[in-house]
């Protein structure tokens, strides 16, 4: 009997420990795709335990409902202007972050505690924050301009939106900031200080030397808050329920709401597959750019 050579023992090894997490991998995510979009298929019914199959019927729907297209509407607002703001707003703080100051390490832990915050205690707080009657806001905004100012944030459509938008961001700012943090600081202070005898500015130093180095984490940590906020749920769901009508229904929660209290599973299968769709477009599109990049 041949002797099993080394190379071939160090695969068998290598796959006997991958092994039970593909099989995992598979349970927890390949089995779920593959039962979603049969379901997509179907005309499934949890009240009446009924199922036929109705083929495409279901994606003709969502592309007609009114709901999602509201949705969608909303969900691409929200992921545009957050990831935006996010961004930008985490640069600034990442870059005030880096400088040396007094204080410097413990407001490196205030700031973090936001991002720490479970999102449903945030929803629920935000939801107070923005009551027009005995909110925070209303009041920080009466005291800032004299007046009695009171505006329904929750009630009308764009200042629920907007509410969204803010308490998002501000959950978010601190997580993306330590990112680019870490990246600032693997910069070597000796191009800044090179750069400053040629007699480069602030501004010229940044774009110069700041945003080559951290542009490739830049774009990775974009496309994963992009495929993030796509996917968000939680902070609508105990901040608005969706709410004044269907004007902050983000895709996810159309899903949850389709699939959990109108119990119509095919249909919140079939929504679930072009968020799917929508998913995969978005993160080819990010591997392309970061590809064009590192080359």
């Amino acid at each position: 009997m041949k002797k099993m050579s080394m190379g071939k023992k160090r695969v068998l090894v290598a796959w006997a420990l991958v092994l039970p997490a593909l099989l995992v991998r598979g349970a927890t995510i390949i089995y779920p795709m593959i039962t979603t979009a049969w379901y997509s298929l179907l005309n499934y019914k949890m009240i009446t335990q009924t199922k036929k199959f109705v083929g495409f019927q279901n994606y003709v729907k969502l592309l007609k409902d009114p709901g999602v297209q509201e949705s969608i509407r909303f969900t691409l607002i929200f992921t545009i202007i957050s990831v935006i703001l996010i961004m930008t707003l985490g640069i600034m703080l990442a870059l005030v972050l880096n400088v040396k100051f007094k204080g410097k390490k413990f407001l490196r832990s205030i700031v973090l505690i936001p991002w720490a915050m479970p999102t449903i205690v945030i929803g629920i707080a935000a939801q107070w924050a923005f009551n027009d009657t005995y909110g925070f806001v209303n009041d920080l905004f009466s005291r800032l301009s004299q007046s009695n100012f009171n505006f329904a944030w929750l009630v009308n459509p764009a200042g629920a939106q907007a509410a969204v938008i803010i308490v998002d961001v501000w959950k978010n700012v601190p997580f993306f900031a330590i990112m680019v943090l870490a990246a600032l600081q693997s910069v070597s202070l000796e191009l800044y200080e090179s750069a400053a005898m040629d007699g480069a500015g602030a501004v010229k130093r940044f774009f110069a030397i700041t945003m080559p180095h951290i542009k490739r984490v830049l774009i990775t940590m974009g496309l994963f808050f992009t495929l993030w906020r796509l996917t968000s749920f939680d902070l609508v769901y105990a901040m608005t329920q969706g709410g004044p009508g269907a004007k902050t229904s983000l895709i996810s929660y159309k899903i949850t709401t389709e699939a959990f209290k109108n119990l119509n599973y095919g249909y919140a299968s079939a929504i679930s597959m072009m968020l799917f769709l929508i998913m995969v477009i978005v993160a080819g599109g990010g591997m392309r750019l970061q590809k064009k990049i590192d080359y």
